[in-house]
């Protein structure tokens, strides 16, 4: 049994690769998603899929990854953002895994799992067959190789849908009219950093590996590619340079300042080290200069909300709400009202303290919750504003939605069996309490029953 049990213990370890997201956090930012969105339509377009159904999320994590998990949603690492030189390269990586979910790849990984396990448990009763018969070194040497056998079969079909996913995502490129050069550059990029690793590109190590090899790859892929009349097409320039203004942003968000500001010295106007500056500088609570930062981005673009917003969360963050209030409603109009904007400008009428904001504020944050429910920061400052005014019922409702998105479904039950008590039976948001309460005691049961 100990050998079977390593096995599914094994096998537990690789699968986690595919369903990461329950143990890393989730990054929300307005302007990369949006630069991630319209990076991604083109692709999502040419795969066949309906446009707006496809999610691209973006996932707080230093290494150079991306995966699916089930449902039609595409997470992207921090780490492959600043890996990339280009929104090409990022492309080509959404394509490949806009392949896997056209293929149906996380459905059909039962499959691969199912063969393994098939091999793992006939290993196991023939060499148990064996010590039982006398023969306990034989027994044992079935019952590994058993066990290599059933790694190899499973890794095997993982290469072949990784494969199947490279060809689907090269047609996808091709058919929106977007280069592979991107692609083979990145797939070099990863090339490198397995020699710099030292992992082996020969056939024993092919057997060990969950994807192709990458010199493999990057063969097959570059023939498919330079034959393709997109081959030659150029970058789109526009993309390119808000990919550039979200790298840097990240950057300075993600790293210490110090890091960000020997990678962008001060001498460095450009618009991307200046946004990288400003976040840098923020937080090391140097508010004058993270503001001339964010003064000189909005002199080079009036019109860009995201600078606008930038400003008011210096200001707002840096006790300064009553005047941060301009900057974020410029940026939430400009963005067109875009739910997380609207969110943190919510938060500043409500930081304000003044009970004559707060009708506004509902205003704005009912609206943003309205268009992103997935949104649990708008909840609370939602729940925040209800609790001012003792409207208790909904303030409760508001903390269950936060707390159903995070997963913590005894509170989220407690916090919606308490709103529903108090709210007019019948109304909306009495509706959405039931269902509330109903999605976390099943959530509850599927639990206990596990």
């Amino acid at each position: 049994m100990r050998l079977f049990c390593h096995f599914a213990a094994l096998i537990a370890a690789l699968t986690w690769a595919i369903q990461p997201v329950s143990a890393q956090s989730v990054l929300r930012d307005a302007e990369t998603e949006a630069l991630l969105n319209d990076m991604a339509a083109p692709l999502v377009d040419a795969a066949g899929l309906a446009p707006g159904n496809v999610d691209i999320v973006l996932i707080n994590d230093p290494s150079i990854n991306a995966f699916v998990a089930g449902g039609q949603a595409v997470y992207i690492h921090t780490g492959l953002i600043n890996a990339a030189d280009t929104a090409n390269e990022v492309q080509g990586v959404i394509a490949h895994e806009l392949g896997h979910i056209t293929g149906g790849h996380i459905n059909r990984f039962e499959e691969g799992m199912s063969a393994a396990g098939n091999i793992s448990i006939l290993s196991l009763l023939l060499g148990v067959g064996a010590a039982l018969a006398g023969a306990g070194e034989a027994g044992i040497g079935i019952m590994q190789a058993g066990q290599r056998a059933a790694l190899g079969k499973f890794l095997a079909f993982n290469r072949v849908q990784e494969a199947s996913a490279d060809a689907a995502g090269a047609q996808y490129l091709s058919d929106a009219g977007l280069s592979g050069r991107g692609s083979l550059a990145f797939f070099g990029k990863l090339l490198n950093q397995e020699f710099r690793y030292y992992r082996r590109q020969d056939d024993e190590a092919a057997f060990t590996r969950t994807h192709p090899l990458s010199g493999d790859r990057i063969a097959r892929l570059r023939e498919v590619y330079q034959r393709d009349p997109a081959w030659d097409a150029p970058d789109d320039e526009e993309i390119q340079q808000r990919f550039m203004r979200v790298k840097a942003k990240l950057y300075g968000y993600l790293s210490t300042p110090e890091r960000t500001l020997r990678s962008f010295p001060e001498y460095d106007t450009s618009v991307p080290a200046r946004y990288a500056r400003a976040y840098a500088y923020h937080k090391s609570a140097f508010v004058d200069k993270a503001l001339a930062e964010t003064n000189a981005l909005l002199e080079s673009d009036p019109q860009n909300p995201y600078f606008y917003e930038l400003k008011g969360q210096v200001l707002l963050e840096s006790g300064k709400p009553d005047e941060a209030l301009t900057y974020l409603r410029s940026a939430t109009s400009l963005s067109r009202n875009e739910p997380l904007i609207a969110s943190m400008f919510g938060h500043a009428l409500i930081a304000t303290e003044n009970q004559e904001n707060f009708n506004e504020a509902e205003r704005v944050l009912r609206a943003a919750v309205a268009r992103d429910r997935f949104n649990p920061f708008a909840w609370y400052q939602l729940g925040v504003v209800y609790a001012a005014r003792g409207d208790m019922p909904r303030a409760r409702l508001a903390s269950a939605e936060q707390q159903v998105m995070r997963r913590n479904y005894p509170e989220a039950l407690r916090s919606a069996q308490a709103a529903e008590a108090g709210l007019e039976p019948g109304t909306p948001d009495w509706i959405r309490a039931q269902d509330i309460s109903l999605q976390a005691r099943a959530e509850l049961e599927r639990l206990r029953d596990r």
